[in-house]
């Protein structure tokens, strides 16, 4: 589902509206007739106006004003717009407390390549800064209340790319258990053993003490988190729009 299907981004569209548009087949921007009756004028109006201002934005790639327009629940609409301006990001800590721990590893993964970024080598803000104003769209599991924030505390940086938390998606499809648990429901291969946040820790501490086959076991473990989130979005994305849009369109 592409960003130029979605009317709920409008003041006085909600998805009840959406679903009435969808079914009456303006299933797109370029569907829509102002003298439709699927609206009032006022709304039509705000709809035609929309449209105008939306496809600029598409034009420059930028997804941000359709994302804070959009319910949480559905920015995952922006995702094939700037699939390859994507940013899958995944960190690893020392702990859950962004006052007294450190992040150790980050790892981004956008357009088939991969980087990670380790501490006291090359993670700065400054790096993170780049990456993300590099992106059209972040995604994470569970980085709205833990990536994201602990970034901002440690590296005083303030991420303001649009965010697609999977972890809230996949509630949606009854994916529930974790990144790993739905990676295993889903069939998405890992290369790397289970290997749990605690051990992510530890083997951050082996390394500390001299052990660099530690720190490469780390950064693979942090970097198969980050790749596999692209598989588990596609699969949402798929799957919501089936359950969201193709199922509206079909309603009698």
């Amino acid at each position: 589902m592409r960003i130029e299907n979605s009317f709920i981004p409008v003041r006085g569209v909600g998805e009840t509206t959406e679903r009435r548009l969808w079914q009456e087949g303006i299933t797109h921007w370029d569907d829509f007739d102002r003298s439709a009756d699927a609206v009032g004028a006022t709304v039509a109006a705000r709809i035609e106006s929309f449209i105008d201002e939306g496809w600029s934005h598409l034009e420059r790639g930028d997804v941000s004003v359709f994302a804070d327009a959009l319910p949480a629940s559905s920015r995952w609409r922006c995702y094939e717009n700037v699939s390859d301006e994507t940013c899958f990001l995944d960190i690893e800590t020392t702990g859950l407390d962004a006052t007294c721990n450190d992040v150790t590893t980050v790892s981004v993964h956008r357009d088939g390549e991969t980087k990670t970024f380790v501490k006291d080598r090359d993670l700065t803000a400054r790096r993170l800064e780049r990456e993300l104003d590099d992106s059209s769209l972040l995604v994470t599991f569970n980085g709205q209340r833990f990536d994201v924030p602990f970034l901002e505390t440690c590296y005083d940086i303030d991420v303001t790319t649009p965010h697609v938390d999977l972890m809230y998606p996949c509630k949606q499809l009854d994916l529930d258990g974790g990144l790993k648990a739905i990676e295993r429901d889903l069939g998405i291969d890992r290369d790397m053993p289970d290997i749990s946040g605690r051990d992510a820790v530890r083997l951050w501490h082996q390394y500390e003490s001299g052990d660099e086959s530690a720190l490469e076991t780390l950064v693979e473990y942090n970097r198969a988190d980050t790749r596999n989130m692209e598989p588990l979005m596609e699969i949402v994305a798929e799957r919501l729009h089936e359950r969201v849009f193709e199922a509206a369109r079909t309603e009698q």
